[in-house]
This record gives structure tokens, sequence and C-alpha cells, in this order.
């Protein structure tokens, strides 16, 4: 069960996939809403399960990742209903983005087949995506294991600054 979305793998200094996805208000965010500042897209299996839970909440309480000017999106299959009673829940501060079909999941990777348990299913893939304030892949994780996950994006978008501080230097 090997699907084309399986070999999709975005490279770091390429532009990033344009995408106009809904938020759990029905407000559309496009990647050009965020030219000029980091962005971390993080895409994740379901709302409201332990581990999808423990990295929203990882991306809330980080204070680094604020400091550093990052905006973070979220991005599952979840309708708007459930974004919106997750987000309450758990008081998450950024936008979570619906791709019901996981059309644009397919087009970064995200989606397509997992094996868990031994158990071979087709589905969202764990995955984050950091993208400079150009629009470019500075950094894409795929196979995300959650803890210490948000410490590492922030050491990224240092490496990142300090990388793009040396070029203009």
């Amino acid at each position: 069960m090997t699907t084309d979305a399986d070999a999709v793998r975005l490279t770091p200094g390429d532009p990033f996939p344009a995408f106009s996805l809904p938020d759990a208000s029905g407000q559309v965010h496009q990647l050009g809403d965020y030219a000029g500042r980091y962005l971390v897209l993080y895409v994740y299996p379901k709302d409201d399960t332990p581990g999808c839970t423990k990295e929203a909440c990882d991306f809330r309480d980080n204070q680094a990742l604020r400091a550093a000017g990052a905006q973070v999106l979220g991005l599952s299959r979840d309708d708007a209903s459930s974004h919106e009673q997750f987000a309450e829940k758990y008081s998450l501060p950024f936008p979570l983005l619906s791709d019901p079909d996981a059309t644009f999941m397919r087009e970064i990777g995200s989606w397509g087949t997992k094996n868990m348990y031994g158990k071979v299913s087709e589905g969202v893939k764990r995955s984050t995506f950091l993208i400079g304030p150009d629009g470019r892949l500075v950094k894409a994780w795929y196979a995300v294991t959650v803890d210490g996950h948000a410490d590492a994006v922030v050491k990224a978008i240092e490496a990142d600054q300090q990388r793009q501080g040396s070029v203009r230097g």
C-alpha cells in the first residue's frame, strides 16, 4: 500500500507549496499571510488524542518559540467544530487548519502509509515544516516524535537566524 505521497519529501531552500486552508472560524489562511516571519506548520493526526494534545500544548507553552517571532499553525483532517472544541479545551492560541480530504497533506508528504504496532494503514503522518520569512522551507521533520519537538523547532529557527546573520554580515 504505497502511494506517491510516500515518496514526497520537501527540500530545504525550496519555496514552500502555497496553501489556502480554513481554520475553525472559517477564516482562510494562506502562506502569503505569514510573509516576513517564521511559520511553523505542524501536521497531526487527530484533535484531542493523547499525542496530538501533548504536541499542541508543547507548542502553546514554548516561550522561546514566541520570542523568536514564529507563528504556529496546526493542520489535521478534523472539521471546524472539532478544532474549535480542541482549541478551547486546551487554550490553544494559534489557528488549527482543516484539510478534510488530505489534498495538501499529500502534496507536502504528510499523508501515506503508516505502520503502527505491526498494523499497516494509510493516514496522516505527524510532521512539521519550518518556513522562513521568505516563504522557503528551512527544515522539515517527518515521523515526528512529540517529546522535545517544540524545542527542536526553536533550535532550527535559532540556527537559521544565525546562518542568515552570517550571510548578511
